[in-house]
């Protein structure tokens, strides 16, 4: 029986794991952090908002129904790592096409299993999201802890650049490939009713998918797209995405999202929600390890209702500075930072989580109903 290669994870704090190779012969700096799904690893791996991020699944089995098409959330997986106890290189699954291994070769991305999860896990509970080093090459441990530390972080780092679409595009439902997902068939989507744009920070398949069940007619286009070219697309609403990176590095957004405000309704997702905030006049922070994971419960302030979201973020949005004009509507049970606010005037509102799920609860979905009665108020 042929060894297994080793590889090595390296945290700047000096912390080191070994294990055995997959994916990739490579090697990858970055921010390690945890997600708690149990289920959705595709989708995770293809999450444009991992970008810069070395991922561990605290779920000990990871691989056993393969990778395929459909599930996938962008072209291509953006990660710098991934991390498992322990990965399945068989699947078992009608729509599998490829092993996680296979995947991440294909993209040449490095992965590293047969590391204790847990410790992983608790080491960045405590100590908060690290720079850490992956290797699935020869690297000794010194410079695998000195690779880590040289890396330069997420804060400041605009990663938004790195996976936006270098132009704009009407989305097409009938490209199964592309994400486009009916549980009828393409045949059965609705009449499109609302034109909107959605500026592409890194969005997710699955947010195209929720709002083109609903009407919507969809034009993407490139984070750095002006309030001009944008009104020129004559849309009925405007939606800010999820993305990675710090929101704060986004320069150009905030100034095309401040200049939209009041000319058409808005409704940002996670990076978009930061980016909107900002834009209204808050500041944002860096979490000191995020919220990742499907477990996240969040309340309504104004109806007391609880939900459990998916989440997916390592900055939160401060509440001093938006004004009077401005409401939070929603916050996270376990550190109570912000997870949604609402202008008390204009139709323009954010939510920090992830409604269109994938992987994760459905709780949220009722706000692209919300956003849809929005628009058609707003037409009205």
């Amino acid at each position: 029986m042929t060894k297994k290669p080793t590889a090595i994870l390296a945290l700047e704090d000096g912390t080191l794991f070994r294990g055995r190779a997959f994916g990739a012969e490579a090697s990858r700096a970055g921010e390690a952090v945890f997600n708690t799904s149990m289920t959705g690893y595709q989708e995770i791996l293809t999450d444009p908002s991992y970008c810069g991020q070395i991922v561990a699944m605290t779920y000990p089995l990871i691989g056993n129904y393969g990778i395929n098409a459909e599930d996938a959330e962008s072209a291509r997986p953006y990660l710098d790592g991934f991390v498992v106890h322990e990965l399945s290189r068989t699947y078992s699954n009608w729509r599998g096409r490829q092993g996680v291994h296979e995947y991440l070769v294909e993209h040449g991305i490095p992965g590293i299993e047969g590391v204790d999860t847990r410790a992983l896990t608790l080491r960045l509970r405590k100590e908060g999201a690290m720079k850490a080093f992956i290797s699935t090459e020869d690297v000794s441990d010194e410079e695998a802890v000195a690779r880590a530390r040289a890396w330069h972080g997420m804060e400041g780092t605009d990663y938004v650049r790195k996976v936006t679409c270098p132009s704009a595009y009407d989305w097409d439902p009938s490209d199964v490939l592309s994400g486009a997902w009916s549980p009828d068939g393409p045949g059965s989507l609705p009449e499109k009713r609302f034109r909107v744009v959605a500026y592409d920070f890194g969005i997710k398949y699955n947010i195209l998918r929720r709002m083109r069940q609903r009407g919507f007619e969809l034009r993407v286009v490139p984070a750095t797209a002006t309030a001009a070219e944008v009104m020129a697309e004559r849309p009925d609403g405007v939606f800010l995405s999820n993305g990675p990176g710090d929101p704060a590095a986004c320069g150009y957004a905030h100034t095309a999202i401040r200049e939209l405000i009041g000319q058409v309704p808005i409704f940002g997702i996670c990076l978009g929600h930061q980016l909107l905030s900002i834009a209204l006049g808050a500041r944002t922070f860096k979490l000191k390890f995020g919220h990742r994971g499907g477990n996240q419960p969040v309340q309504d302030v104004k109806t007391g209702r609880v939900e459990i979201t998916s989440q997916n973020h390592g900055f939160a949005v401060s509440p001093e500075g938006l004004g009077e004009d401005v409401e939070v509507t929603h916050w996270n049970l376990n550190d109570r930072t912000v997870e949604g606010i609402a202008h008390r005037q204009l139709p323009v509102s954010s939510v920090q989580y992830h409604p269109e799920a994938s992987p994760g609860p459905h709780d949220a979905d009722y706000l692209f109903d919300r956003f849809l009665k929005v628009l058609d108020r707003n037409r009205g």
